[in-house]
C-alpha cells in the first residue's frame, strides 16, 4: 500500500467514526486517494457520497445538508482554483454557524516550489472564516502516522461541531504520487491502520461544549425577535411568558397565541412603534433583512438581550445588554394589556395586507409568496432565497407553525442557493420547496446537475422579474435614478429558463395564472422548476400602497 492510499483510507474511516455521514466529492486527480477511499466507504454503506462537478455548488450542497441535519458534512476537492471555489460556501458557513469540514488536496511542497500545474497557496486559504486550519504532513513510508492522522480529523470535527460555536474547518492535505491504490494489503503497511475498537473515535469528544450561558429577561413590556433556527423555541417561550413574538421569516415556523405574523409591517409604522416601544427585545439569532428591525435594535431606549451561540453578535448601536446561548425565565410577569395591543394591531395589519393584495393583478412577488406558503403541505421544508423572496415571505406569508425554513443569511448572498436547496431537500423527510429569484437561479444553475444520483423531491419556484428587482425597493430605485437604473441595477438578461432546465433534463413549468400556479405546487416526486414571470416595474409602488394600508389599519384599530 502506498502512503497516499494509506492516509486517505484512515482519514475517511475516522470521519465516519466522527459521525460524518454525508460527503460531497468533486472529481480531480490530486484528490484521487480520497476519491477511492470515499467510494469504498459508500459501497460498504458507511456514508452517503454525493458527486458534483462544480466546486462552488458542491460546497453549498454540503452546507445545505449540514444545515438541515445539524451535523458536520464534508466536502472534498483537488488543488488550485477548485479549492478557491469553496470560499463562498465557507464564508456562509462561518457567518451562519454551519458545521462544514473542508478537505482540499494539494501538491507536496517540492512540486509547489517547482511551479507545478494547479498550484496556488492553499495555506489558510479561507483566512479567519474557518474555526480551525491544519495542513497535514505528507504521508511517508514509516510508522507512527495512523494516530496523527486520526487525531487531526478529531480536532477538525471538534472545532466544526464539538465546541460551542459551530462553523467550517479546513484540512489541506498534500499527496505525493502514486495517487491510486497499488493493490497492496493493509497488513503490508508499517503499522496497524485500525482505529479504536468498537468504531469509537480516536479522541472522544462531547457533542457540545460547556453548559449554555443564559440571558434573563426582566421587562413587563418585552418583544421577542426570532431568526431562523430559533423560531420555534422562541414561539414556545413567548407563549409561555406572554411576550409578543415576531420573526424575520414572518409567520413561518411561528405559532402560539403570542405570534405576530405582521411584525415586519408593524415595526415599519413609526407611529405604532412610538406608542408600543418595548422595554426589552429578546433577539434570538442574527437579524439581517429589515431596516426597521435594525432601527429597533439601535434605539437607545430599548435594551437588547441577544441569544446567539457565536462570538460575533449583531449590535447595530453596540448597545447589547446581555449575550447568552439560551434564554431563562423572566424575572417579572408580562403586561397582558401590552400583548393585547400588539395582537389587535397584528389582526388589523394582516387583514389590510390580504385585502390589498387580493385587489392587485396577478402576479406580484408578495402575492405569490403568500399563495406558496398557503399551499405548502404540513412539515414541508421551504428554502428561501435572498433579496426579494426572503422579504416577500416575511411580509405576505402568514402564520404557518408547521413549516421548516432555511435561508442562507450568514452573508446573505445569492451564491449556491440552488445547491443549498438540493442538499437540504436531500436529507429532509418530506417534500421541499424553494422560493428564489431569477438571478439567484441563474447564478447557480449548475446546482440542478445531479448526474446519476437520485434527485430529491424539490419544487423550485423561480420569481422571474428579468433582473435585479430588489434594487427597485432600495435607494437605487428612486425615480431620480431612472436613467441609470436598468443598465447597472435592473440588468435585464432575457434568459430562457425553460431551455436551461431542458438542458439539465429538469421538468419546467411556466405558471401564467393563479390557477396554474396552485396546480403546479401540488406535491410530486422528483425535481421540478416552476417559473412565474413578474413585472418588476410595479414593485416600489406596490410596497408603498401596502405600507399606507397597514398604517391606516393600525391607526384605526382599537
Amino acid at each position: 500500500m502506498n502512503p497516499s492510499t494509506a492516509q486517505a483510507n484512515v482519514i475517511v474511516d475516522e470521519l465516519v467514526r466522527n459521525t460524518v455521514s454525508h460527503v460531497v466529492l468533486c472529481p480531480g486527480s490530486r484528490n484521487a486517494p480520497l476519491s477511492f477511499a470515499l467510494y469504498a466507504a459508500a459501497a460498504d454503506g458507511k456514508l452517503s457520497l454525493h458527486v458534483r462537478i462544480d466546486e462552488r455548488g458542491a460546497a453549498f450542497l454540503a452546507l445545505g445538508i449540514a444545515a438541515r441535519t445539524g451535523r458536520p458534512a464534508a466536502v472534498v476537492c483537488t488543488s488550485g482554483t477548485a479549492a478557491a471555489n469553496f470560499h463562498p460556501a465557507v464564508l456562509e458557513a462561518d457567518r451562519a454557524g454551519v458545521p462544514l469540514i473542508v478537505l482540499t488536496a494539494d501538491r507536496p511542497p517540492e512540486l509547489r516550489a517547482a511551479g507545478a500545474n494547479q498550484v496556488i497557496d492553499q495555506h489558510r486559504l479561507y483566512g479567519d472564516a474557518v474555526r480551525y486550519f491544519d495542513e497535514l504532513a505528507v504521508a511517508e513510508r514509516r510508522p507512527g502516522q495512523n494516530a496523527y492522522w486520526r487525531s487531526q480529523v478529531c480536532r477538525a470535527w471538534n472545532a466544526a461541531y464539538g465546541e460551542w460555536r459551530s462553523g467550517p474547518v479546513h484540512l489541506n492535505i498534500p499527496f505525493r504520487e502514486p495517487l491510486v491504490p497499488d493493490g497492496g494489503r493493509t497488513s503490508e503497511w508499517y503499522e496497524p491502520l485500525e482505529g479504536r475498537s468498537g468504531g469509537a473515535r480516536w479522541t472522544e469528544l462531547p457533542d457540545f461544549g460547556a453548559l449554555p450561558a443564559f440571558v434573563v429577561p426582566s421587562a413587563r413590556q418585552g418583544l421577542v425577535l426570532a431568526c431562523d433556527a430559533g423560531v420555534r423555541a422562541a414561539s414556545e417561550w413567548a407563549e409561555q411568558h406572554g411576550w409578543p413574538v415576531v420573526s424575520e421569516t414572518g409567520g413561518l415556523g411561528l405559532g402560539g397565541a403570542t405570534a405576530i405574523g405582521s411584525g415586519a409591517w408593524l415595526l415599519a409604522v413609526e407611529e405604532f412603534i412610538a406608542a408600543h416601544k418595548p422595554e426589552q427585545v429578546l433577539c434570538i439569532g442574527r437579524p439581517t433583512v429589515f431596516r426597521q428591525v435594525q432601527n429597533l435594535l439601535s434605539d437607545p431606549e430599548v435594551e437588547v438581550l441577544l441569544v446567539r451561540p457565536d462570538s460575533d453578535w449583531p449590535a447595530p448601536a453596540h448597545n447589547v445588554r446581555q449575550v447568552g446561548q439560551w434564554f431563562d425565565e423572566p424575572t417579572k410577569p408580562a403586561d397582558p394589556e401590552w400583548l393585547a395591543r400588539w395582537r389587535q394591531a397584528d389582526t388589523a395589519a394582516g387583514a389590510a395586507v390580504r385585502q390589498a393584495l387580493e385587489l392587485e393583478p396577478w402576479p406580484s412577488g408578495l402575492r405569490l409568496a403568500g399563495e406558496l406558503v398557503t399551499a405548502l403541505p404540513p412539515d414541508a421544508l421551504l428554502i428561501v432565497g435572498s433579496s426579494n423572496p426572503t422579504r416577500d415571505v416575511a411580509l405576505a406569508g402568514g402564520i404557518r407553525p408547521d413549516i421548516l425554513v432555511h435561508r442562507n443569511r450568514g452573508v446573505a448572498g445569492i451564491d449556491g442557493t440552488v445547491s443549498t436547496a438540493m442538499g437540504a431537500a436531500t436529507v429532509h423527510r418530506g417534500h421541499s420547496y424553494a422560493l428564489i429569484g431569477d438571478l439567484t437561479f441563474l447564478h447557480d444553475a449548475n446546482g440542478l446537475l445531479t448526474g446519476a444520483e437520485q434527485r430529491p423531491d424539490l419544487t423550485i419556484v423561480v420569481v422571474n422579474d428579468d433582473g435585479g428587482g430588489i434594487f427597485a425597493l432600495l435607494e437605487q430605485g428612486a425615480p431620480e435614478h431612472a436613467d441609470s437604473f436598468e443598465r447597472v441595477f435592473g440588468t435585464p438578461h432575457g434568459a430562457d429558463l425553460g431551455a436551461l432546465c431542458a438542458g439539465y433534463g429538469v421538468p419546467h413549468t411556466v405558471a401564467g395564472t393563479l390557477a396554474e400556479f396552485r396546480a403546479a405546487l401540488r406535491p410530486a416526486p422528483g425535481l421540478r422548476v416552476v417559473e412565474v414571470r413578474v413585472d418588476r416595474s410595479g414593485h416600489r409602488d406596490l410596497h408603498a400602497r401596502l405600507r399606507s394600508a397597514v398604517r391606516d389599519a393600525v391607526a384605526g384599530s382599537p
